[in-house]
């Protein structure tokens, strides 16, 4: 027995005791967390919290809606969707459908990949699929379940505790969760404020093993775009590694729909570029463009990619199928580019944000906006109020987001009912 054992009086156990007495001591914890008392203490606290969210308007509830491409239908009646990422009206274009389906071999099992890629779910499908989006970017792609799956996982299996990362203070939460299970140091900086970014990089020189600058392309509630140039530019002037997040810009940037790196030609500068498959690609999952070996360790270390089932290889074949298209589809491009200038024009007298297909029509206190979105549902245009803690105080807004399908008798339709 040792010294330190015989003072505290302990003996030392065998490895399967302690593996005993570990689980053990873990159920006795569970048990307690799991009595009525416990339960009902967290119970009752649970429902403080939401009487306070609802007391203050902020509650949140799912409402059943079936999506009709650029309308939705809610309880019996049809409204305009001004609330969907449908941006090149891919969901609801039955030709697309149609050439999909008469596409697949009704022979071949594609309904369920039933296992994680690292087992027996990677299959042939998605392996073409990278390989096609590779070829589109010039490097090495890897494709995951979601955008959230992407951003939580990427970042922690890349950046190590002696790291730094910087952050637009307008970064997507999904990037904020990522960030935040680095166990690293994290700044922000100003929303679009490469001056503040650069101060930021500048005393950070020599302080970190590595250091990581995360922004997206285009910003779902200011509607507006981060100085790529810039921001390529300082990273490369400071040794800095580009985590870009192009959500927004996928399928809608640039002539063949790449993103806004691609279509500024600064795709191959990026180090992680991550493109979401949900939005205007009418479909499910994310790919990261990467060199190869980032890909090889991601597949060896992004927790999201190793501890999860693959995505279903129909949807895989649907993603690949519409992304395809996506690159041939510059007439509906240009057509939501006219669409959303036409929107912006008659909100001239409004405070609108941005540039982009995105509109967020700021209204101020989130009493008023919540007024405002009901008074548009009275008028048929279901659009969806983004509040505070979402945004600061005082900058609640509407984001008005368009699609390609819309028609201008539907955009004069939206403008109506917030004229109104």
């Amino acid at each position: 027995m040792s010294d330190a054992a015989k003072k505290s009086g302990s003996t030392h156990r065998s490895t399967k005791y302690d593996a005993s007495f570990r689980e053990g001591d873990r159920c006795r914890k569970m048990s307690y967390l799991c009595s009525p008392r416990k339960c009902g203490n967290v119970c009752n606290a649970m429902q403080r919290k939401l009487k306070e969210l609802e007391d203050t308007g902020l509650s949140r509830r799912l409402t059943s809606v079936v999506q009709k491409g650029t309308t939705l239908e809610h309880r019996g009646r049809e409204y305009l969707n001004l609330s969907s990422n449908d941006y090149l009206g891919i969901s609801a274009n039955a030709d697309i459908q149609s050439e999909f389906l008469a596409s697949l071999d009704g022979s071949a099992f594609v309904m369920g990949a039933l296992s994680s890629r690292l087992l027996t779910g990677n299959s042939p499908c998605i392996e073409a699929f990278e390989r096609y989006v590779a070829g589109l970017y010039g490097n090495e792609c890897l494709v995951y379940n979601s955008g959230y799956h992407a951003n939580v996982g990427i970042l922690p299996a890349l950046v190590s505790r002696g790291d730094l990362v910087v952050a637009d203070r307008l970064a997507h939460a999904s990037l904020i969760d990522g960030i935040r299970l680095c166990g690293c140091e994290f700044k922000r900086f100003r929303h679009n404020d490469c001056e503040e970014l650069e101060l930021i990089l500048q005393r950070a020189a020599g302080k970190y093993g590595g250091i990581y600058i995360v922004t997206e392309s285009v910003f779902s509630m200011d509607g507006d775009t981060a100085d790529l140039e810039r921001i390529v530019a300082l990273k490369e002037r400071y040794g800095a590694r580009l985590y870009l997040d192009e959500a927004h810009a996928f399928g809608v940037a640039g002539d063949s729909g790449l993103g806004c790196a691609h279509a500024r030609g600064l795709a191959g500068r990026v180090d992680y570029l991550v493109c979401t498959l949900g939005k205007a690609a009418a479909s499910e999952g994310a790919f990261l463009i990467c060199d190869a070996a980032t890909k090889q360790w991601l597949v060896n270390a992004s927790r999201t990619l190793i501890y999860t089932t693959a995505a279903p290889p129909i949807n895989v074949m649907w993603t690949h199928f519409v992304v395809r298209k996506i690159t041939e589809m510059n007439a509906e491009r240009l057509r939501l580019e006219k669409l959303t200038a036409r929107l912006r024009t008659r909100l001239k007298d409004f405070r609108i944000l941005g540039d982009t297909h995105i509109i967020p029509l700021v209204t101020g206190e989130n009493e008023a906006c919540i007024r405002l979105c009901e008074r548009m549902r009275s008028r048929g245009v279901w659009a969806m109020p983004v509040r505070y803690p979402s945004v600061p105080r005082g900058e609640a807004r509407i984001r008005l987001s368009l699609s390609a399908a819309m028609t201008e008798q539907q955009i004069d339709m939206a403008y109506e009912s917030i004229q109104a």
